[in-house]
């Protein structure tokens, strides 16, 4: 196989040459092209870091390896010769070949971080992503010089980011590869995934921007879209043009203003738009921009020209930025239209109206906005203030005088700091609009000019409250819009190795979730036989309230079947027939041996059968012969129970308890006692645990296993029926253990 070098070597020859390494010196040739021909010389910079930062950066190992000119010369010879230029793999081997247009659009972390963030609440940004020895970068990058010139000078961002010099940036932009497009704007990045062309960029670059920027104004709307400078606080500015649609250049305007004025467009080539442009004499065949403060019926200021430049709309719009006599609805605006004082040639002043909401006081607000727009001065700001909105402004400043209750007052202030310390004046009477207060306020104006000291009172004001600041109900809202929409976005456009841990975890809960169906599933299938309990049944066995439930049911259950299923309690089915008994459900055992089980299971059949219909009771027999040791056991925690004997008695293994039956609750861990029927004792075993009095057990000693037949075995269960409807009611006594014994 063909080493690298003289593979190369081959390829070029193919190009018109024809060359062989041998004979060539390592020094006879740039370090990139030594890299390519000679092994050993580029193993020799891959080993030494330093070389290698400089041949990433540079092209050069940084070594002075006797290049001269005409060492230069000779290799442009060899260059010549074999027709080798760097276009022949579309690539830019030389960093001093590369194209410099992007560098002035270099990103770093720190500059994104501080400058890039921050700014991309004003504009939008659009991102490229690149790398060395990337052929589709080099690709798409006649469009996206023609794009990113275009967007820059209508006012969006532009920025590069190198993924070989700036890999922590590219990573936080989520950028695993390149080239990669993104926008950026109010912090978000949104990734391009469309083709790389000019009106697919250029609407990916719009299509960031919010919808509601600009409105569209007719002569049926623009009277109630002027007018709203009421509520907003910002003057309104209309583009009159003869496109259909909103041009870039005025969208991108209004996202960067649109914290101080409102944006309407007037298609003057529409029918319903005669009356607007006839009431305002538009030129309809050149762009025209108005700005409509305090007064509709009239423009504060006009521009006109065939050519929108953004430098021309900037400087127009930022002398416009507030009304005449703008309303204090936040501190940031009070700090802009009443900065600090920073010398004493830059004072800056404020005259305040101090006036309330409604035809009140509609009267005095016009007098102050006329006297403002006869006295504009670039010393002096005209604001006015809702008293009952912002109270502890008005009350800092007015103390609370009763002389200005229900009525207007101006103040004269300077901001001193930005702490809150103001120096003011206030009007001794209250502003009524009159002729008297407007040459009084104009004294006090001409005295501020000679004598700064007039404003002799001071005081601190605590920050203003954000009037038209959102609801939190409708932040949350479009919070939680923005999320769900950044969700959608990443699950189906970003990079899956990002997904991975999310993914992981999802179908780690999957598996979980599912594996706990299974389990439970083939447990509850293996734990009772009857069907699965009713909604109602199963809600309240969740609940777990009280076991009368069971009565509710007792009237109007009837049997699902016509026999009673009753299954013998072994070692093998116990846990899943008692210890794991499901909530609410009970299991009634029958005490029995095997000499009396045909007779016994006989009379418990016919005794149980009509409490069958509810799925919650379980019916099941005890050898008698086999867990006496559990019986004893369990009877031990019943009051009043018969006494159990040491191991000494020697009628321990004689003891009559066949015919017993327990209902035992396995998750509350409690059952009840039903002891055989007595003759002559109409119903004093239902429950009760009395004591085994010395005839009954003279009498059951020995019998039970030597002769059952002299008495009635079936006889035992009599009065059961009336003991489970006890049962069902819940009146029946308890008896609690601390826990289930095994069963042996």
């Amino acid at each position: 196989m063909l080493p690298f070098s003289k593979i190369f070597i081959h390829l070029m020859c193919s190009r018109g040459c024809t060359f062989l390494t041998e004979g060539l010196q390592p020094g006879q040739f740039p370090s990139w092209f030594q890299a390519i021909i000679f092994p050993s010389f580029a193993f020799q910079i891959l080993s030494n870091e330093e070389k290698r930062a400089n041949f990433d950066r540079y092209g050069d190992a940084g070594e002075s390896q006797g290049f001269s000119q005409q060492q230069h010369r000779q290799f442009h010879r060899f260059h010549d010769g074999f027709y080798f230029d760097e276009s022949f793999f579309h690539f830019p081997f030389n960093s001093e070949r590369r194209d410099t247009s992007d560098e002035k659009y270099l990103l770093h972390f720190s500059h994104y971080i501080n400058e890039i963030v921050p700014d991309s609440f004003k504009k939008p940004y659009l991102i490229k992503i690149t790398s060395d020895w990337c052929f589709s970068c080099i690709h798409i990058e006649p469009v996206w010089k023609e794009v990113a010139q275009e967007l820059e000078a209508l006012g969006a961002g532009i920025g590069v980011v190198h993924a070989g010099y700036e890999r922590r940036l590219a990573h936080h932009l989520g950028a695993h590869s390149t080239p990669t497009l993104l926008g950026l704007i109010n912090g978000k990045i949104t990734f391009f995934h469309n083709a790389v062309v000019r009106e697919n960029l250029r609407q990916f670059v719009e299509n960031l921007l919010p919808g509601n920027l600009v409105e569209k104004i007719t002569d049926k709307n623009y009277i109630s879209f002027l007018s709203d400078w009421r509520k907003d606080n910002k003057p309104h500015v209309l583009l009159f043009d003869h496109m259909p649609v909103v041009p870039l250049l005025y969208k991108l305007t209004a996202f960067a203003y649109r914290d101080y004025l409102s944006f309407g467009y007037v298609y003057v080539g529409l029918r319903g738009t005669e009356e607007l442009s006839s009431q305002y004499n538009i030129n309809v065949y050149t762009p025209t921009m108005m700005i409509f403060k305090e007064h509709i019926d009239r423009p504060a200021d006009v521009v006109q020209a065939r050519e929108m430049k953004k430098q021309l709309i900037d400087d127009f719009l930022s002398q416009n930025k507030f009304l005449m006599v703008a309303r204090l609805t936040s501190q940031r605006l009070f700090q802009e239209l009443c900065p600090v004082k920073k010398s004493h040639r830059q004072r800056k002043h404020c005259v305040v109206l101090f006036t309330g909401e409604g035809e009140k006081f509609a009267e005095a607000y016009e007098s102050f906005l006329t006297f403002a727009v006869a006295n504009t001065k670039d010393t002096l700001k005209f604001v006015h203030v809702y008293s009952d909105r912002q109270p502890e402004f008005a009350d800092a400043l007015l103390m609370d005088e009763e002389k200005y209750h229900g009525r207007s007052a101006v103040v004269i202030l300077e901001r001193r700091n930005n702490a809150g310390k103001i120096a003011y004046k206030a009007l001794e009477e209250a502003w009524q609009g009159s002729k008297e207060d407007n040459f009084i306020l104009l004294d006090l104006l001409d005295q501020l000019r000679t004598d700064p000291g007039l404003l002799s009172s001071e005081t601190v004001v605590a920050d203003l409250n954000d009037e038209l600041a959102p609801m939190f109900l409708i932040r949350w809202f479009y919070f939680t819009l923005d999320y769900i929409s950044d969700c959608w976005d990443s699950l189906f456009h970003s990079n899956w190795r990002e997904m991975m841990p999310l993914l992981s975890l999802l179908f780690s809960a999957l598996f979980i979730l599912f594996g706990t169906v299974i389990v439970q599933a083939f447990s509850d299938s293996s734990d009772t036989r009857d069907t699965p309990p009713s909604g109602k049944e199963e809600t309240a066995a969740k609940t777990e309230k009280n076991d009368a439930s069971f009565s509710k049911e007792s009237n109007s259950r009837v049997p699902k079947k016509g026999f009673v299923e009753v299954t013998e309690l072994t070692d093998i089915n116990y846990t899943s027939n008692l210890v794991r008994l499901r909530p609410g459900h009970m299991n009634v055992v029958l005490i029995l041996s095997n000499s009396t089980k045909t007779p016994l299971l006989q009379k418990f059949a016919l005794e149980v059968y009509t409490f069958t219909g509810s799925s919650s009771l379980h019916f099941s027999f005890l050898s008698l012969d086999k867990h006496r040791e559990w019986l004893e056991y369990l009877l031990e925690f019943a009051q009043d129970a018969a006494p159990i004997p040491n191991q000494y008695d020697k009628h321990f293994l004689e003891r009559d308890y066949t015919g017993y039956v327990l209902a035992l609750n396995g998750h509350k861990k409690y059952f009840c006692l039903f002891k055989p029927h007595r003759s002559g004792d109409e119903g004093g075993t239902l429950g009760s645990c009395k004591d085994y009095d010395a005839s009954q057990l003279a009498e059951n000693r020995g019998k039970s296993s030597s002769s059952p037949g002299s008495r009635s075995i079936k006889n035992k269960l009599h009065k059961l029926s009336f003991w489970m409807e006890r049962l069902l009611e819940g009146s029946l006594q308890r008896f609690y253990i601390p826990s289930w014994p095994a069963l042996d």
